[in-house]
């Protein structure tokens, strides 16, 4: 049966979330998972988040920890603190998770800019993704396309900013996997490294341009993502 990760993967359905409280469920060694969050794993290309977390201690003070990693492991996402062993805070503990959020709205609009990019390319040629990478303001895809040229850079950077200033909507959908699976355009990587078992698959939808499976955050407008 497909399941909504949202509840516990707060990331997945709200990426302007910027803070959620929430208990430990388990500590191994700097790095605890905890019963939801805010925090992206990474994946797809786009880096783990970074922020803070603090709790209230029982000797009245108050602790705190950068998270410095966050993973995705055996099912759970770990959060890696940057805080001695000692002064980690306990399962059950009740702590207040907050997102770097200029690092992570930067990666917001730097990923949505992708997706521009890829619907342009798909539009255009009808090529898929073969590989990519971004950090906060800067990224790249990679297409098997027979030649590139300045004159298709310019092209297709000037369509790039037209489909920006057109301020689509950018939807976020579950859709199971049975169904998604009947559409070929949804997975636009050239290799689906999406496993079979992952349902129901989140989609991103550029309504009008671009619509795929995609697990990493984005802006609501394409507006948002400024010139390229």
């Amino acid at each position: 049966m497909a399941t909504d990760p949202s509840p516990t993967e707060l990331f997945a359905a709200d990426a302007y979330r910027r803070e959620a409280e929430a208990t430990v469920d388990q500590v191994d060694g700097a790095r605890i998972t905890l019963s939801r969050t805010v925090f992206f794993p990474g994946g797809g290309g786009q880096p783990a988040d970074r922020g803070v977390l603090e709790w209230d201690e029982a000797d009245g003070g108050v602790g705190r920890a950068e998270v410095v990693g966050v993973r995705r492991r055996d099912g759970s996402i770990q959060h890696e603190l940057a805080v001695d062993d000692d002064a980690l805070p306990t399962p059950g503990t009740l702590v207040q998770a907050e997102l770097d959020w200029d690092r992570r709205y930067a990666l917001m609009r730097t990923h949505t800019a992708l997706h521009i990019l890829c619907g342009v390319i798909w539009d255009a040629y009808g090529v898929a993704v073969t590989g990519g990478n971004m950090k906060p303001g800067s990224g790249r895809l990679d297409f098997a396309l027979d030649a590139v040229t300045s004159e298709l850079g310019e092209r297709v950077q000037r369509r790039i900013n037209e489909e920006v200033e057109k301020a689509r909507e950018i939807a976020v959908e579950f859709v199971d996997r049975s169904e998604a699976d009947l559409d070929e355009a949804l997975i636009r990587t050239k290799a689906n490294l999406i496993p079979a078992s992952i349902n129901p698959l989140r989609v991103i939808d550029i309504v009008g341009l671009d619509r795929q499976a995609d697990g990493g955050t984005h802006v609501a407008s394409t507006v948002e993502v400024g010139r390229v």
